[in-house]
């Protein structure tokens, strides 16, 4: 099912810039019984992101209603909202008054093996280098054309995930998820200033992690460090906690660390209601 502006369709107009630019933002939500996984976060990321873009965001109870409208009865699925800033203005410049395009679509939730979560995953680092930018860098935006091409890399089904780096070597992120690494009890994720995806999943860990009695940091990393790590695990809003098992010819230990926080997580998502009123 799809909601278009409101309304239960398939289209957009063909001037939206969304579509004529990627001239937007979205949101992938974990659909749990009816009801959207830290949709406050979300909300909160998706409306930093519009303060930023100069795009207009919409109310939160006009997108709490409509969101309840595509999920009430979904027990297990994706929910994706995107943003954009609407049709209007010719070439680059925008129209003097935006009206933005939302739509939001719910989505099977994917089967990945549970495998992937108890034994970890094998990953590769990818040829495609990111484009350095701190105006964008941390959001969510529909140019997505880095992370399509180094997805296209490969096509070997044993390989989950690929790394990416950027024009400095600095590793950045996965194609779809953030990165960690543990080293000598030290929780390490890349610094997102000049380009990546400030996802909700590590937002939530860095918060936690001296539950875990692990010092965070967010610092620059390269493939070395990503070798020489205890433990490395990938992360995102739908497939919570992966840990990485092997890369380039290196096998990491799938390590307490790891496991410990991906339970920590369930767990937390069963105990903490993160929704607004609406979703109560």
């Amino acid at each position: 099912m799809v909601i278009v502006n409101g309304e239960k369709c398939r289209s957009i107009d063909v001037s939206d810039r969304g579509f004529q630019y990627g001239d937007g933002l979205f949101e992938t939500i974990e659909v749990n019984n009816g009801k959207p996984v830290f949709f406050d976060r979300h909300w909160r990321r998706l409306q930093a992101g519009c303060e930023r873009l100069f795009i207009p965001c919409p109310p939160v109870q006009l997108l709490a209603r409509e969101i309840h409208t595509l999920i009430e009865d979904a027990a297990r699925a994706v929910l994706k909202i995107n943003i954009t800033r609407g049709s209007g203005g010719r070439g680059y410049g925008q129209p003097e008054m935006v009206h933005p395009t939302r739509v939001l679509s719910l989505h099977p939730f994917p089967d990945y093996p549970d495998t992937y979560r108890s034994q970890g995953i094998k990953a590769r680092f990818c040829q495609l280098r990111l484009g350095v930018n701190p105006l964008l860098a941390g959001l969510k935006h529909m140019n997505r054309l880095e992370q399509v091409l180094a997805r296209r890399e490969w096509q070997d089904p044993a390989i989950q995930e690929g790394l990416l780096l950027d024009l400095h070597e600095h590793v950045i992120e996965g194609t779809m998820s953030n990165l960690f690494i543990i080293r000598d009890a030290v929780l390490v994720t890349p610094l997102l200033d000049s380009s990546g995806v400030a996802g909700i999943i590590r937002e939530i860990i860095l918060e936690a992690a001296e539950q875990f009695n692990l010092t965070a940091r967010q610092q620059h990393l390269s493939r070395q460090d990503i070798l020489e790590a205890d433990e490395a695990f990938v992360t995102n809003s739908i497939i919570g906690l992966w840990p990485i098992k092997h890369i380039a010819g290196r096998d990491i230990p799938v390590g307490p660390h790891a496991q410990k926080i991906s339970r920590w997580l369930d767990a937390y998502k069963q105990q903490c209601d993160e929704t607004t009123a609406v979703f109560r």
